[in-house]
This record gives structure tokens, C-alpha cells and sequence, in this order.
């Protein structure tokens, strides 16, 4: 058996990977922030009640990266193993070019994004150490 066969492991795991794929898109809309009629997205959050009775996401051939087949769309999955769906995210303040990307709230998520991050490897490296403990202990 291994780790990744223990259920913490793997919902840890596919919390890191959520939390990295929207990052990636909170920094495309970083990027564009000037791109006339651009709209800005996120993912939409992973659902923690189906992690745990297990009807999570399902394996599909998708797009895993937003430059393999072309620009995604709202509602588009960006990998069953990010668990990632992009949506529209609907600021209040749109610019005559109809560039809806707020600065100010993209790093406001960014940070967000960081700081579950950094909580999600802090609980990995935990749940590691208790199992070692666990294992080292019967002999």
C-alpha cells in the first residue's frame, strides 16, 4: 500500500493541485489586467463532503494545462486531478474596454491561495510524522 492510497494523502494532494491550478489562473488574469474585453476567472471550489464519501471527480482526458488546447472557457474542466472547473468570476468594476480584472482582488486571492497552501503542506508534513511515529513505535 501506498501513501497515495491512504485517503488524507490523497485528498491532500488534490487540494495542493486545486490550489496550484488556480493560482496559475489568478495569474493569467494578473497578466491580462490590460487586454481589452477580458473576463476574469478562478476555479470553482472543490467540494470537501464528495472528497470524503468518495464521489469526487472522475479521470477524463482534458486539458491539464490552459496553453495544451487553446484558451479555456467558463465551465471548461482543467484536469479531474486538479479538480479544477474554470468559471466566470464577475467583478463589480469593469473598464470601457470591458476588462473586468481587479487588481486589488486578484491579490487579495492570490494570498488566499498561498496561505491554504502553505496550511495544506503543514497538514501533509503532519500526517507524515504521525505515520512514522505510528510505524516506529511497534517495533
Amino acid at each position: 500500500m501506498s501513501l497515495a492510497d491512504l485517503p488524507i494523502f490523497s485528498m491532500l494532494k488534490q487540494r495542493m493541485s486545486w490550489l496550484t491550478e488556480r493560482q496559475q489562473v489568478l495569474a493569467q488574469n494578473v497578466a491580462n489586467a490590460n487586454t481589452p474585453g477580458y473576463q476574469a476567472r478562478d476555479l470553482q471550489e472543490l467540494d470537501f463532503g464528495k472528497m470524503v464519501k468518495g464521489d469526487g471527480l472522475a479521470l477524463s482526458p482534458v486539458a491539464t494545462n490552459v496553453s495544451h488546447i487553446g484558451r479555456p472557457v467558463a465551465g471548461q474542466s482543467l484536469g479531474a486531478a486538479k479538480g479544477g472547473v474554470l468559471v466566470s468570476a464577475p467583478g463589480h468594476e469593469t473598464t470601457p474596454g470591458g476588462n473586468s480584472v481587479v487588481l486589488e482582488d486578484q491579490m487579495i486571492k492570490v494570498a488566499e491561495t498561498q496561505s491554504s497552501y502553505e496550511m495544506v503542506t503543514g497538514l501533509y508534513a503532519k500526517s507524515l510524522g504521525l505515520l512514522r511515529m505510528a510505524v516506529t513505535s511497534q517495533g
